[in-house]
């Protein structure tokens, strides 16, 4: 159980992030601090002022996680990443998507510009940030120009040179008229280099020059330009701050670090996703004493890539893996992508900080949370062990949960989760969308899901997830269930144990149905919460694999019917106006501003909602007026 005092003792007074989970594990509240210890504690006192908002929300948290980070600007763009990513219900979500601003020198022109923009792209162009404050991008972007001379106009360079006068830039000394074929091209990228350098972190030249302006001003009793410098400082020194949660090449990738002790080692994974650290794991792992970290980081390879459906593009470690070994693990990723995997070992830079940030937090859950992953384990091997006694098999280590889900038979569907270990196993969940069965019938629906898991697992030949067997059937439902998995797996030659979990009026395992009779469990045994959380997930898994599909449906039964709108259109226009009444409400201009529409297509829509299929409106965009 998570015991609160004791983990409210064990927050660190640091920088960070840090998660609030309900007892489903829904992640409800994500939040920064300059110190974990104080803020997350705040929660929790009785003495604190709150919201009714905050209130509601502290009544609801089972435990929470943290994040430490290198300084509060790394914990704020942290935030953002996972709020977007896991849309708490108890965060104040932004109705625009707005983000954090970026600098973007534009390399791929010949006479590059200094930008302010929200969005990076995979382009040939360099991108800096993201920062806190845009005031401070936009004063340092215009500080930029003003030392470097950096043009800001929308000519494309050389072809335009000498189609027009020099503009006002260039007569304020703010522009070198690259315009005018007054600079090379060797010359301007020379300045473009060095206000790289600028933004790269090399800016004590600037701001020394700054500092030394200010100074003579103030000196000179010139106040309100020493301030005009003092504010110019100001805004290079917030710019300059380094952060590197978000990388600029939006590549995937994993960053892997550990610390251990002579008998224990936990390894923290942070996962970056375009570029964007939106979250990290911890595992924990029993160490001999002769064992190396290399070793470990190889063992922590093979097992956590066997089980997980996604392998990223880059694998970055704090150790070499065992170098025997390194070449046949990243051959079996790279087979499991179907591309290239490179696996790195960063010893500066960027990466190697992101190391150094994973092992740091490595660090922290070995020191404080090791006893309580025991005890997590303890209770989970218990509750293993007392469903296979009780029900005298052989193992339950492998059991695999199976459900219907769907609403008067339309769009059936089954879910198949797996528990190894007593715990949830993601990797291996299925879902099965019923073909075969017209109308509200659970048992034929099941029967269908049954043979097409076991079937595909017999008939495989390579080792996966179908081709493992499991040690347990468990069905949710009770004799009727049973005896139809005993049949499919009578037909197939399969000798699995099968059960029934048997609910009482309150839809919550009492028991399991199994041999023909039921087994009750002690209401507050291990075995008997182990039961109820595959019950609760299988439950979980079948119902939102049933609500996506009806969305689809919706969606499907109201945009596709109309004349050129196909998936790529159809998502546009989702994106672009959040729900289907917006749309209705559009105009065709409106219509036609979504990317990928035409003025034909929006045409189309806008008459499909309007009940005027057969207008007779010109189908193409008018001319303008001459």
């Amino acid at each position: 159980m998570f015991d609160l005092e004791e983990e409210l003792k064990k927050l660190p007074a640091k920088p960070g992030v840090y998660l609030m989970h309900s007892k489903n594990d829904e992640i409800i509240y994500v939040g920064k601090a300059i110190s974990l210890k104080n803020r997350v504690r705040q929660y929790f006192q009785a003495g604190t002022k709150k919201t009714a908002k905050i209130q509601k929300m502290v009544s609801q948290i089972a435990y929470f996680e943290y994040i430490i980070t290198d300084s509060e600007l790394e914990a704020l763009v942290l935030e953002c990443n996972l709020i977007k990513e896991h849309q708490p219900k108890y965060n104040t979500m932004l109705k625009d998507d707005k983000s954090y601003p970026f600098i973007r020198v534009t390399l791929e022109e010949d006479f590059p510009r200094v930008q302010f923009c929200r969005r990076m792209k995979k382009d040939k162009n360099k991108y800096f940030g993201p920062y806190t404050s845009s005031k401070a991008v936009k004063e340092t972007i215009e500080l930029l120009q003003k030392i470097y001379q950096i043009r800001t106009c929308n000519k494309v360079l050389p072809k335009d040179i000498g189609k027009t006068r020099a503009c006002l830039n260039y007569h304020m000394k703010q522009c070198k008229a690259p315009c005018q074929g007054y600079v090379s091209k060797e010359e301007y990228q020379e300045s473009v280099g060095e206000v790289m350098d600028f933004l790269n972190g090399n800016y004590k030249k600037v701001t020394d020059r700054l500092y030394a302006k200010m100074m003579e001003k103030s000196e000179q009793l010139e106040f309100e330009e020493a301030m005009e410098y003092r504010d110019l400082l100001n805004s290079v020194q917030q710019i300059a701050q380094k952060q590197r949660i978000t990388n600029q090449d939006l590549e995937d990738r994993d960053i892997i670090a550990m610390a251990a002790s002579r008998e224990e080692a936990v390894v923290s994974i942070f996962f970056v996703r375009e570029g964007k650290l939106l979250g990290r794991e911890h595992f924990h792992m029993e160490r001999t004493i002769d064992e190396t970290r290399s070793k470990i980081i190889t063992e922590f390879l093979k097992q956590y890539y066997s089980g997980t459906p996604f392998i990223p593009r880059e694998i970055v470690l704090q150790e070499e893996p065992v170098e025997e070994e390194v070449g046949a693990i990243v051959e079996w990723l790279s087979a499991r992508r179907e591309h290239k995997v490179v696996i790195t070992v960063p010893k500066k830079g960027e990466k190697r900080r992101l190391v150094s940030l994973a092992e740091e937090n490595a660090s922290m859950i070995l020191a404080q949370d090791v006893e309580k992953i025991k005890r997590q384990q303890q209770r989970t091997v218990l509750a293993v062990e007392e469903i296979r006694d009780l029900l005298k098999i052989p193992s339950a280590n492998r059991m695999e949960a199976f459900d219907i889900s769907n609403i008067s038979g339309f769009q059936t569907v089954a879910s198949m989760v797996v528990f190894e270990g007593g715990l949830p196993k993601k990797s291996d969940y299925r879902k099965f969308k019923i073909r075969g069965v017209q109308g509200p019938d659970d048992y034929q629906s099941m029967k269908e899901a049954l043979e097409r898991r076991f079937l595909r697992g017999i008939s495989e030949e390579e080792k996966t997830s179908f081709s493992r067997l499991p040690d347990l059937l468990l069905m949710d439902g009770g004799k009727g269930q049973v005896n139809v998995a005993l049949k499919v797996l009578e037909e197939l030659h399969l000798n699995i144990p099968v059960c029934g979990m048997v609910k009482d009026d309150k839809h919550r395992t009492r028991g399991l149905y199994f041999e023909n009779e039921e087994i009750s469990f002690p209401p507050k045994s291990e075995a008997f919460l182990l039961l109820t959380r595959i019950q609760d997930e299988a439950h979980r898994f079948a119902i939102e694999y049933h609500k996506l599909l009806r969305s689809k449906n919706q969606i499907h039964s109201v945009l596709d019917d109309i004349p050129g709108v196909g998936p790529a259109r159809r998502k546009a226009l989702m994106r672009h106006f959040k729900d289907i009444e917006r749309m209705k409400q559009a105009s065709v201009e409106e219509l036609e501003m979504v990317e990928g529409i035409t003025w034909a297509v929006a045409e189309n829509i806008y008459d499909f909602f309007h009940e005027k299929p057969d207008s007779g409106r010109h189908i193409g965009k008018p001319y303008d007026k001459i």
